[in-house]
């Protein structure tokens, strides 16, 4: 008989990850969005996480290989499915200076991994970037980050709009930590996993 239990895929960078700014390592599961929207969507739900430190959306980045968050995407989507949600968390790393993307290219990004797994479950909710914080110890990989992550917003919108996927402006709710200006820390992950856990509560 099959299960009642409904399943979201996480899939996203170092901050899906939880990678603690500065110091390095892993936040504790429970402290990882991930980990805070398993706990407030409850026992009904299987949260499946899937961060990888260094990922893009679509882009090759020739220093960190194997971060291509489409070449992983489709045979992901396949090992986890049945899936009843995907969360996508991704294009802070498109943001690098080496990767040569403009903002409509990162938005382009997210889109074509959305409408990838729209494929596989009608419920995709993409997360907008948060503001970044400062990056005077990644000025060079990263000058005009921050503008870049303002100007992409009203494309990621109007691919929200015309693909039908759900999009989360996490901009409106959360700053990149000041140690680092481009990871979270634990108040960020509690509060994008609550957000999540009420989006998709509203979703389903």
């Amino acid at each position: 008989m099959p299960s009642a239990e409904r399943v979201v895929l996480c899939y996203g960078d170092s901050n899906t990850y939880g990678w603690i700014p500065v110091s390095g390592g892993r936040f504790p599961r429970d402290v990882r969005w991930p980990g805070v929207l398993a706990a407030e969507l409850g026992g009904g739900w299987h949260v499946i996480e899937e961060g990888l430190g260094g990922r893009t959306t679509i882009f090759d980045d020739p220093i960190l290989p194997g971060r291509n968050g489409k070449t992983y995407l489709e045979p992901c989507l396949m090992s986890h499915e049945p899936l009843d949600a995907v969360v996508i968390a991704l294009g802070t790393n498109d943001l690098k200076v080496r990767l040569s993307a403009s903002a409509a290219d990162i938005a382009r990004g997210v889109a074509l991994l959305a409408e990838q797994a729209l494929a596989f479950t009608p419920s995709v909710l993409a997360l907008g970037l948060p503001t970044l914080g400062p990056l005077a110890d990644r000025a060079d990989e990263l000058a005009g980050a921050r503008d870049k992550a303002e100007r992409m917003r009203p494309y990621l919108r109007e691919w929200a709009s015309e693909l039908g996927f759900e999009l989360l402006e996490l901009h409106e709710l959360v700053t990149f930590t000041e140690e680092d200006g481009f990871h979270l820390d634990a108040a960020g992950h509690r509060t994008i996993g609550e957000e999540v856990a009420r989006r998709l509560a509203v979703m389903f």
